[in-house]
């Protein structure tokens, strides 16, 4: 009784891949999850860091997003002392319950992987190219043997500012930047459903080829209470 409603949503929902273009794409993923997707998401991951391709240090981290733009970091514990505060446009660093370090740098990962459906349209597409992505150009490809959306690039060797789109669940599942004279790339997998959106559970960042980062979530829950004063820097001791 209920496959047909899901072909409708999907068949509505989903553009043409043929027909496609970057705007067209991030319209139909904003008209699926705006007013849908997870207000909060709290989780604990396994960090593990590499050089030349070894292990070098895994860490536990425990994170607290409140959508639009808000991401705290805690290092080893729950309510640590230590750790990363993204607020809006900056970064903070605080240690043994001090900000240490600040600067002007937002986490864009953020706003592409569920920020973008807080904001009206027109400043998400703005965005994009605030963060150098050429939304006229696009192509499909696939990855990993899935058919994919790419935002940014007209093909995939290009050397531009790229984002790929599942093209079921239509969220991102890959990101290529070029910006500063190197190659940084992420990638967000083994999504798991939370309601009427998604969220990934494995991630993995490189930068000129070479893997930097792999982050495995654990325990993920959405919605739940969040006090946004663990978010403001005023709260730390001078």
């Amino acid at each position: 009784m209920k496959i047909l409603p899901a072909i409708l949503f999907f068949a509505f929902f989903i553009p043409s891949a043929k027909n496609s273009t970057s705007q067209e794409v991030l319209q139909s993923m904003y008209k699926r999850y705006h007013d849908k997707w997870h207000t909060s998401l709290k989780f604990n991951q396994t960090t593990e860091r590499f050089r030349n391709d070894s292990l070098i240090k895994s860490d536990t981290w425990y994170e607290t997003i409140v959508y639009p733009d808000l991401l705290r970091i805690d290092f080893d514990k729950a309510k640590s002392a230590n750790g990363i505060i993204f607020r809006h446009d900056s970064t903070y660093v605080f240690r043994d319950n001090k900000i240490v370090r600040s600067i002007k740098n937002e986490n864009e990962l953020i706003f592409f992987l569920g920020g973008m459906y807080f904001m009206p349209f027109d400043k998400v597409l703005g965005h994009f190219a605030e963060l150098h992505y050429d939304l006229s150009k696009f192509h499909t490809s696939t990855w990993k043997g899935k058919p994919v959306f790419v935002l940014g690039a007209d093909k995939d060797n290009d050397k531009v500012n790229q984002l790929w789109i599942d093209q079921k669940k239509m969220v991102a599942i890959r990101f290529i930047k070029y910006d500063g004279g190197s190659i940084q790339e992420g990638t967000f997998e083994e999504q798991i459903p939370l309601k009427s959106a998604w969220s990934e559970t494995k991630c993995k960042f490189y930068a000129n080829g070479k893997l930097l980062q792999t982050e495995t979530y654990h325990d993920v829950v959405a919605n739940e209470p969040v006090d946004k004063s663990i978010f403001e820097p005023s709260s730390f001791a001078k």
